[in-house]
């Protein structure tokens, strides 16, 4: 008992990392209806963004990650003024290859600019652990769990509560009228993709200081990202927060009770079972994004 409440916790705090990159994706693809490749590459570019500013520019840890935020929030609007808002009419699979290519230019950046050792973001967290009765907690992982939640209250009442929200879930549910309406369905898709691609980042600056930060990081992660928006159901917001705490879950506990080697394998596992049981994924809502 007190070895599976300590992988709960675990999973508690990688759930809700998952849950930040699964709302991402979502959104992009629920309003642009764009499947980003570049999804994992955000990852990194936010984990690289706060190494570079604690451990070369010395910049405070906690603002760094602010700061990384930010930064990936104006790579996703630059790529999609750049990339996709001339293709805006263009066939998916033009769309597709665009943002495959984005990826790799992204990923050989980051190989060339920080070399393919890896790296560790240093952090004011002591490493000694918080012993609650049986389970014990790095202070790190309880910031990073504290930070996440307080991403996704942020993200809800952004779309609940203000202008913005209202017209991006005006634009998934009907782009065209909503255009008629006098939202401005372009802008949309640009704050769209900007919010989408902070919330990677930010996922990616979180994770960053709690494992060891990589070129080739987002490669695994674009991978998870796709496998909760699957597990949650396309175009379901409330899905992919539940499919990133499902995913953080099982690859705890299988990890933990089976075999470590295979801990990335059981989220995989239960993608194939969930399409096989359940293909609309874990929630099924009257009213979908999109």
């Amino acid at each position: 008992m007190d070895q599976a409440l300590q992988h709960l916790v675990n999973g508690t705090v990688l759930g809700g990392t998952y849950a930040l990159l699964g709302i991402g994706l979502t959104l992009i693809f629920g309003v642009m209806r764009v499947v980003n490749f570049t999804h994992g590459e955000l990852y990194t570019f936010g984990a690289y963004m706060a190494y570079g500013l604690v451990a070369l520019l010395h910049v405070d840890f906690f603002l760094s990650l602010v700061l990384a935020t930010m930064l990936g929030l104006a790579l996703g609007a630059l790529i999609e003024l750049v990339l996709l808002r001339p293709m805006r009419k263009a066939d998916i699979d033009s769309v597709m290859l665009v943002m495959i290519g984005a990826a790799l230019v992204l990923q050989n950046a980051g190989l060339w600019a920080w070399g393919g050792v890896a790296k560790l973001v240093p952090t004011p967290f002591a490493g000694t652990p918080l012993v609650f009765g049986p389970v014990s907690v790095l202070p790190l992982r309880l910031f990073v769990l504290g930070v996440a939640a307080t991403l996704l209250l942020v993200f809800w009442l952004l779309l609940e509560r203000t202008r913005a929200g209202i017209a991006m879930r005006a634009t998934f549910q009907d782009a065209e009228t909503a255009s008629l309406m006098g939202v401005r369905v372009g802008w949309v898709h640009t704050a769209t993709f900007a919010i989408g691609s902070g919330l990677a980042a930010a996922a990616g600056a979180l994770l960053g200081p709690v494992f060891m930060v990589s070129p080739a990081m987002g490669d695994l992660v674009g991978l998870k990202a796709f496998a909760i928006v699957i597990l949650g159901g396309l175009g379901n917001l409330p899905g992919a927060v539940i499919g990133g705490f499902a995913l953080g879950y099982v690859e705890e506990f299988g990890g933990g009770f089976v075999s470590s080697e295979y801990r990335d394998a059981f989220g995989f596992l239960l993608i194939i079972l969930v399409l096989a049981i359940r293909p609309q994924g874990l929630v099924a809502l009257k009213e979908r994004v999109g």
